[in-house]
């Protein structure tokens, strides 16, 4: 009985094992036009939870134990083409060879992306405030939330999760480019290369990448492959209102050829007299060439080279008495000379980069992917130097009606004055040119009263990666990476111009004791021309060692990974003038000390299947940053010092998300948690409270440590196709972005001497003791765009390839960004330290109430048409920004000039407003952005 027992059970197992033999889904996905392989495909079984992706070459394959049989759909999806479903019977140990699979482009997706990323120029060409307005610029993918933030949040300074974008990182072929002064990307050095930007991955948050550790706000990898391109050209030509008039686009890439070389070329210029605001010139030109060789089946290697200088001019922050005045498109740093418009204030960038990268195909499934590039060029930014005179500029306070009726009882002559400045104001309100020149030939010797000084900084930067992707078994991965990064960076101001002078006197306007005013005490009373630097003139050298290990186990109901990271950084720096101010003892000329931080971080994860359409995910991290080299130094411009209490920054963070999603219905939703500490702040700005009492007048740098921020909130994104050609999308992010801390603050200044160490600061025969002030910040909002946002929006798109899209989005919950220094015992405390005699508590919290900025709608309009005719592509894409016209804010600062009790309460109180008012960031009204192309 036993043996009959032990037959039956072996044949039981055999009809099991046969009933449960391997199935195999297999083939080749082609472009439908050119016939090259489409990589990135995403293939699934409908109703089954194994999702794959076609390689380089276009191939895929499903391959289970438990494939369902019978008749099944096989759905392969990609954001540039159209959706396909395919129908195939599944049987027990057979193999279906799909090969080829043809996929028709979807010409009005690949438009739109071309279109929209071309919209935000602006924001990618500015440096500080609106440069964190892009966070989301280039995260559209499949996900519906982040394709509202790329497509109609970014414009309005909304940062995902409250997160500016020096939280992700960007890399182009495995290449950070995240600057190591600021941790942030400029854009800006690959700016006008729409059409080669498309073969872009984005890891969201956390979630794992291929090509390095990654950043709290995620990852955006861009391919710049020669290889990878279609074969075909583009040429196209664009019309807008926004940050230019004008772009002209040509480019053409072979794709794979029989000799084995691939090649990519693009040439594109944007141009304008203006953007919306006025006074913004832009004149932009972008060259780009791939050039990639196959060595042989597993070696390539690709070279690029990036050039794309581009100049343009800047606007600023308004108040609120200037905005009712000239509008909110008012820029005061542009005048008229010989008949054409001039700024003060222009930005120029020209950093050229060279890549070189190396692939190599170990085995399938695992490569290795080394890189090295080089990058070097200047950045420069020009401004009025007045030389402690009166500030030319229309917008300067004294000019302003307020400024005549700032006593509590004007005068019939001070409404008289006021008048006068108001109708001057409105009438001109521009830069004087010619003023300027006048002013300059009546002064003795010819020596210059104003200049145009461009502060400059030339970087030569060697970057170089290795990393490694590849499969230890079946469920198993394994990734790693080690970048190097090595920068030398000059830094100076240059006369730009000396607007009809003979030389300008290299001195501190302001000062007043000779020996300190010299900006360098070995070559004083220098009188400088054009083109030579003067006032600092600094290097720093700077070295940054990253490395990351990573394992995921892809499970059939569970993916899991692990991830951990290093980063290490050196700073130091090089004064090459002897400031007068910090000659005795020496702390600006030579090197400074060194500056060495190394940093440890790890993140994990995971997704549960719970089938084929739910799912859920959970990430959580422990990150540790190293401070950027622009919070390490006091003022580097003037001297060596080195901010005390410079600590590693740290991050920690979770989410959990759950995912839905059919073939018509896609919804993600997520709560997260972000908790900073450890942040370093710098500002730079005038003040009366210099010495923490009133009417201490003095430029200072304010330096903020242990600054931390708790941000918690949802993300929901939602699309439903209701017919095949029609859909409704939403998404909406509910967050709350507070401060958790209570920092330490000290000012640092030319008039003055902080130690911040003993307390005591030391200047013109004026000492007080108690130099760090602690910063009550505590559940005050961290400002930078709207917490809350929501959209609602409908799109159809025609079978005969013209599409129509409306999305109406509001934004709430902005707040101004704070001063510092107004929470600090500076606000309270007499020249004594004792607390004004008329000091009352309810008062004192109805001037430190942060502001609010209102609520608003912004309803934009998309859409676009393509025809095929034979070979070639026409087609046009045009959209509309704030339809509606809405005025609204999308940010704004408190000034820091007067931040005491008795100060503020005077501001308060003037009857026609205040000097110092809150400075506010305008949205645009209705703009438009029209693109007509033609590909082949």
């Amino acid at each position: 009985m036993r043996c009959s027992g032990l037959i039956v059970l072996f044949f039981m197992l055999m009809s099991v094992f046969g009933y449960t033999q391997t199935s195999v889904v297999k083939g080749r996905i082609l472009d439908s036009y050119s016939g090259t392989a489409v990589p990135a495909v995403q293939v699934q079984i409908l109703g089954h939870l194994q999702q794959v992706q076609s390689d380089s070459n276009g191939y895929f394959i499903i391959s289970e134990i438990d494939l369902p049989v019978g008749e099944q759909i096989i759905q392969l999806s990609h954001d540039d083409y159209l959706t396909k479903k395919l129908r195939v019977t599944i049987n027990n140990g057979k193999t279906i060879d799909l090969n080829p699979v043809l996929l028709e482009a979807d010409l009005s997706v690949g438009e739109q992306q071309t279109g929209i990323i071309s919209l935000t120029d602006y924001e990618l060409d500015e440096e500080e405030e609106s440069s964190q307005n892009i966070s989301g610029l280039l995260q559209a993918s499949r996900d519906v939330f982040l394709n509202a933030v790329a497509y109609d949040f970014s414009a309005t300074f909304f940062k995902p999760r409250g997160l500016d974008n020096s939280h992700s990182k960007l890399l182009i072929n495995g290449i950070v480019m995240n600057k190591l002064v600021s941790g942030r990307p400029l854009w800006s050095n690959w700016g006008g290369l729409n059409d080669l930007q498309r073969n872009i991955a984005y890891d969201r948050g956390t979630t794992p990448g291929d090509q390095d550790f990654g950043g709290a706000n995620g990852s955006t990898h861009i391919l710049m492959r020669a290889s990878q391109y279609k074969r075909g050209g583009r040429i196209s030509y664009a019309l807008a209102n926004r940050s230019y008039e004008g772009r002209v686009m040509v480019s053409y890439s072979s794709g794979h050829t029989r000799s084995k070389w691939s090649y990519s070329v693009l040439i594109s210029r944007r141009f304008g007299e203006r953007g919306y605001v006025e006074g913004t010139p832009y004149d932009a030109n972008s060259v780009f060439i791939a050039v990639e060789r196959a060595l042989n089946e597993t070696h390539s290697l690709n070279l690029v080279g990036i050039y794309t200088p581009v100049q343009r001019g800047r606007s600023t922050a308004l108040t609120e008495e200037v905005e009712a005045l000239k509008g909110n498109s008012y820029n005061p740093h542009w005048g008229i000379q010989d008949g054409k418009i001039r700024s003060s204030r222009i930005r120029y960038i020209e950093e050229p980069i060279l890549m070189l990268n190396h692939y190599w195909k170990i085995s399938e499934g695992n490569k290795i992917n080394n890189n090295i590039a080089y990058q070097s060029g200047k950045i420069g930014n020009s401004r009025l130097d007045y030389g402690g005179r009166r500030n030319p500029l229309a917008n300067y306070y004294q000019r302003l009606p307020s400024y005549f009726l700032r006593n509590p009882n004007p005068t019939p002559l001070d409404f008289q004055l006021a008048y006068e400045a108001e109708q001057e104001f409105i009438n001109n309100g521009q830069l004087d040119w010619n003023s300027l020149y006048e002013a300059n030939t009546k002064t003795a010797g010819g020596l210059s009263a104003y200049i145009i000084q461009e502060d400059v900084t030339r970087d030569t930067q060697l970057s170089m990666s290795s990393i490694y992707n590849g499969s230890l078994s079946e469920t198993v991965r394994l990734d790693g990476g080690l970048s190097y990064r090595i920068l030398k960076s000059e830094n100076y101001a240059e006369v730009n111009d000396l607007l009809g002078g003979q030389g300008y006197l290299d001195i501190d306007h302001f000062g007043e004791d000779t020996n300190f005013i010299q900006s360098d005490i070995q070559n004083p009373d220098r009188i400088v021309i054009a083109g030579e630097r003067y006032k600092y003139n600094y290097e720093i050298k700077a070295s940054n060692l990253t490395a990351f290990i990573q394992t995921r186990i892809n499970l059939r109901r569970v993916d899991l990974y692990v991830t951990g990271g290093l980063s290490q950084v050196n700073y130091q720096r090089t004064g090459l003038f002897q400031n007068g101010y910090f000659a005795q003892p020496n702390r600006s000329l030579g090197d400074s000390e060194t500056i060495n931080f190394t940093a440890f971080s790890a993140k994990f994860g995971g997704l549960y299947k719970f089938n084929g359409r739910h799912f859920f995910e959970l990430n959580a991290a422990m990150l540790a940053h190293p401070p950027t080299l622009r919070n390490s130094f006091v003022n580097p411009r003037q001297n060596n010092d080195i901010v005390d209490g410079l600590a590693i920054e740290n991050t920690r963070l979770a989410d959990a998300s759950y995912l839905f999603r059919t073939p018509n219905v896609k919804a993600r939703v997520s709560a997260f948690y972000n908790e900073l500490s450890n942040r370093t702040e710098i500002g730079f700005y005038f003040t009366q409270n210099a010495l923490g009492s009133e009417d201490n007048n003095a430029f200072v740098q304010e330096i903020v440590t242990g600054i931390g921020n708790r941000n918690v909130g949802l993300e929901i994104g939602a699309e439903v196709k209701i017919f095949p050609t029609f859909k409704i999308k939403t998404a909406a992010s509910l967050g709350q972005y507070i401060y958790s801390s209570n920092p330490v603050l000290y000012l640092s200044g030319d008039d003055f001497d902080s130690d911040p160490l003993d307390g005591v600061v030391e200047g013109n025969d004026i000492e007080i003791v108690g130099s760090k002030r602690t910063v009550i910040l505590e559940n005050y909002h961290v400002a930078g765009g709207p917490e809350r946002a929501a959209q609602i929006g409908l799109e159809y798109r025609n079978p005969n390839f013209w599409w129509a899209g409306i999305t109406t989005n509001y934004f709430s919950n902005s707040y101004v960004d704070i001063s510092y220094l107004r929470r600090t015992p500076d606000f309270y405390t007499d020249s004594d330290g004792l607390p004004f005699s008329n000091y009352d508590i309810n008062t004192a919290q109805a001037l430190l109430k942060q502001e609010e900025l209102d609520d608003y709608f912004l309803v934009n309009v998309v859409g676009g048409k393509s025809w095929r005719i034979g070979g070639y592509y026409i087609g046009f894409f045009a959209s509309i920004n704030n339809l509606l016209d809405s005025r609204y804010r999308t940010g704004g600062f408190e000034d820091s000039r007067r931040v005491s009790y008795q100060q503020q309460l005077e501001e308060k109180n003037r009857r026609y407003g205040p000097l110092f008012g809150n400075k506010y960031f305008f949205g645009n009204g209705t703009t438009y952005y029209v693109n007509i192309y033609l590909r082949f």
